[in-house]
């Protein structure tokens, strides 16, 4: 079934993707303030930093889910030393908490035992420790290095480990449908979480989106309605970024038992109360 044949609005769509998102930040020192302007108990993403490294990622685990944070600690394969670095992180976590990690591959170029996030699940899979949620990364727009056929492949060696898919950051519902039909239509069941850009700065998110490989979806951003329209809302907006579109065109397909999208990953980039004002205006 096509976005075409669905209404434009659903607004209980909307209201249920927005009540409980998950927040993705990242684990700077201006984490801490960032935390506060969340709702108490919010669930949080944290990603592993290419800077500080995957040890920093699990301190700030500890102290947010000490915090009665839910905690999403990004454990990225490639950042991972060796096994017994893989055992001693899944110990922290687990006495920290944690029941639901995020698996993604990482970009470092010079990784340790790991090259991907199979390899390490796998290893995970042996040792004595165990997540109730794990999620692995997705991607509808394709990826900036590697070809789809390598992407099905990984998809399809992942799965079994998983619990759901995150996608990366994307403007475009029509990309996201279309994409969660065909890995559908391949046999993977896996809930979505969709991954979304919060609030912010056209300029920043615009740069930010190319150094991410984001792909069509920056055209997207510029060709929405045009490009007078595009200018018209940057000029209206002040300046920033907010993804109604995008939230409205994923809104008619929640709950839907063949695409299984059940919540939305904001990309904060650590611009979280822009983020939170936006989101509450929308669901109050």
């Amino acid at each position: 079934m096509s976005l075409t044949t669905r209404p434009t609005a659903d607004t209980e769509g909307v209201r249920t993707l927005l009540t409980e998102p998950k927040y993705e930040l990242m684990p700077f020192d201006s984490i801490s303030g960032q935390l506060d302007e969340l709702p108490d108990g919010a669930t949080v993403a944290i990603t592993t930093s290419p800077k500080l490294g995957i040890d920093t990622t699990v301190e700030w685990t500890e102290k947010a889910a000490a915090d009665g944070y839910e905690i999403v600690p990004h454990i990225a394969a490639r950042y991972v030393e060796d096994e017994a670095h893989l055992e001693e992180i899944a110990r922290r976590l687990t006495e920290a908490g944690v029941d639901d990690i995020f698996v993604p591959g990482g970009d470092r170029e010079d990784p340790g035992e790991y090259e991907s996030a199979y390899q390490m699940l796998a290893a995970l899979d042996d040792m004595p420790y165990s997540f109730e949620e794990v999620g692995i990364t997705g991607y509808p727009e394709g990826h900036a290095f590697l070809d789809e056929e390598t992407l099905v492949e990984a998809m399809d060696k992942k799965e079994p480990y998983a619990t759901y898919i995150v996608t990366q950051l994307c403007y475009d519902p029509t990309a996201v449908i279309e994409w969660t039909e065909e890995i559908r239509a391949r046999g993977v069941d896996l809930p979505i979480d969709v991954g979304i850009p919060g609030v912010m700065n056209y300029k920043r998110l615009l740069n930010i989106s190319q150094k991410v490989g984001v792909g069509d979806s920056i055209n997207f951003l510029r060709k929405t309605t045009g490009v007078v329209d595009f200018v018209r809302q940057l000029v209206g907006s002040r300046g920033k970024y907010t993804p109604e579109e995008l939230i409205e065109g994923l809104g008619p397909y929640v709950d839907d038992p063949e695409y299984k999208i059940r919540n939305v990953h904001i990309y904060t980039f650590n611009q979280a109360a822009d983020t939170e004002d936006w989101r509450r205006e929308l669901v109050r």
